[in-house]
């Protein structure tokens, strides 16, 4: 059995229909051998509109026909996913993508989901062209989750974090650099989802 790669990046490409959406996820690598007949019982849609986003997504290289089974007087195609994830580029929403240039609140949550889209695309640009090289990108990822005791404490901490990453920029950044390579860095933080615990002291309140 072929194994998909872990997720996969298709540039450029409009957001697919929810059908075809749905097609996709019922020939993930998790579910084997999926049949047209098989994918139309599973998301509850007629065999003829599911053939026709099978088609679609096959053409666009999402699906991939893995083999033929003879049933009757038919033969039947085997299909599966390409990949076990996929993301959409931002820049498929045209001029509806988030741009961070265009954000005036640098604070606002809006201004933080539009440098994450624009991290996404150039991230996987740099993939793909590193990949064609046979080489990695070279990346740097810190996550972690902290709890603030008060609004006051969570000013605090963004101030000296904002003052810390200043120093640590004027202190590395060199523009004169011949051999030099200029890097993006992104740090955001924003309220962790509730957990079950605190949802259920949220619903006692």
């Amino acid at each position: 059995m072929l194994t998909p790669a872990p997720s996969d990046w298709f540039p450029n490409r409009n957001r697919p229909p929810r059908c075809s959406t749905r097609c996709a996820n019922a020939c993930s690598a998790s579910w084997p051998s999926p049949t047209r007949q098989r994918v139309a019982r599973r998301i509850g849609a007629p065999r003829q509109v599911v053939n026709y986003h099978l088609r679609q997504l096959e053409s666009e290289g999402l699906v991939e026909q893995v083999g033929e089974r003879k049933r009757r007087n038919c033969t039947e195609r085997l299909v599966r996913s390409v990949a076990k994830s996929y993301l959409i580029d931002p820049a498929a929403l045209g001029a509806l993508a988030a741009d961070p240039g265009l954000v005036r609140d640098r604070a606002s949550s809006t201004y933080l989901v539009a440098s994450a889209a624009r991290q996404i695309q150039e991230l996987a640009a740099l993939q793909a062209g590193a990949a064609a090289l046979g080489r990695e990108v070279p990346t740097l990822t810190m996550q972690s989750e902290i709890r603030f005791a008060s609004p006051e404490a969570q000013n605090r901490f963004a101030e000296e974090l904002a003052n810390t990453v200043a120093r640590l920029v004027a202190r590395y950044h060199d523009e004169a650099a011949p051999e030099g390579r200029a890097f993006r860095v992104l740090i955001g933080a924003w309220p962790a989802p509730p957990t079950g615990q605190e949802s259920e002291r949220s619903d006692d309140d």
